[in-house]
């Protein structure tokens, strides 16, 4: 089960890395799960100090054809300013020692700053090549179209998870554009009693179910559970072979 992001394809189940701090063990855990078999790592300028970005960097340079890494950028207020942005992008491209980010996200909207000002200042690194694809996080529908109108947006980062629902338009929205809806925290939820009993039927873990469903609720739906155990990577990509029924979906539809 994979989906494509330009010329690469990715799993449907990516990695969180909000936790991720510049140690040893952590460098060496981000090469596991690369070789386990992650190829969407989702970090941002912010997570940890910048210490994430770093980690990762330091893990995959070169990053490996076929690794999409992601970041973000541009999260408190002020921050979408042109001049801030820029130079963020530019940090987060020494951070992660590279020439090219993959996926570059507007991590909020600025209040202090109209959303095309931000947006432009990532169409310009875009046209320089150091950002391939771009995405925006934590909009609505009117906000994604404002920023297709300034440069192609391919994905959508929103908190979605069985407990939070608020984003069903913009993930339905999202499907019809062919854009990629990334939830994030997509486990931080208590789960409704049918998520164990659906879990005890398939001999699986009441996460891999909520992570089977988030796949099923969309094509273009690719969560990015964050963890720090190789276990438990391991389990979230064995939730791609799950496959609910339509009234175990619906029942937690």
């Amino acid at each position: 089960m994979s989906a494509k992001l330009g010329d690469t394809e990715v799993g449907r189940i990516g990695l969180g890395t909000n936790r991720l701090s510049h140690t040893p063990e952590h460098v060496e855990y981000v090469r596991q799960a690369v070789a386990a078999g992650v190829n969407h790592i989702d970090t941002a300028y912010l997570y940890v100090g910048g210490e994430s970005e770093t980690t990762i960097g330091e893990a995959l340079h070169p990053i490996p054809e076929g690794v999409v890494v992601a970041t973000k950028g541009g999260y408190r207020p002020g921050e979408g300013k042109p001049d801030v942005l820029r130079g963020q992008i530019e940090e987060s491209l020494r951070r992660l020692q590279t020439d090219t980010i993959e996926l570059y996200y507007l991590h909020r909207v600025d209040p202090d700053t109209p959303l095309e000002q931000s947006l432009e200042v990532i169409a310009e690194a875009r046209e320089q090549g150091k950002i391939r694809h771009v995405g925006i996080s934590e909009v609505g529908i009117d906000q994604i179209e404002r920023a297709r109108a300034v440069v192609p947006i391919v994905a959508v980062q929103n908190h979605y998870n069985l407990g939070e629902r608020g984003h069903e338009g913009v993930i339905d929205h999202c499907t019809a554009e062919g854009i990629f809806f990334v939830p994030y925290f997509p486990l931080r939820a208590d789960p409704p009693r049918a998520v164990y009993e659906i879990a005890e039927r398939h001999g699986a873990t009441p996460e891999q179910i909520t992570l089977a469903w988030m796949l099923r609720r969309s094509p273009v739906v690719l969560p990015i559970p964050g963890t720090l155990s190789l276990a438990h990577l391991k389990d979230n990509l064995a939730a791609e072979q799950i496959e609910l029924s339509d009234e175990e979906f619906a029942a937690l539809r």
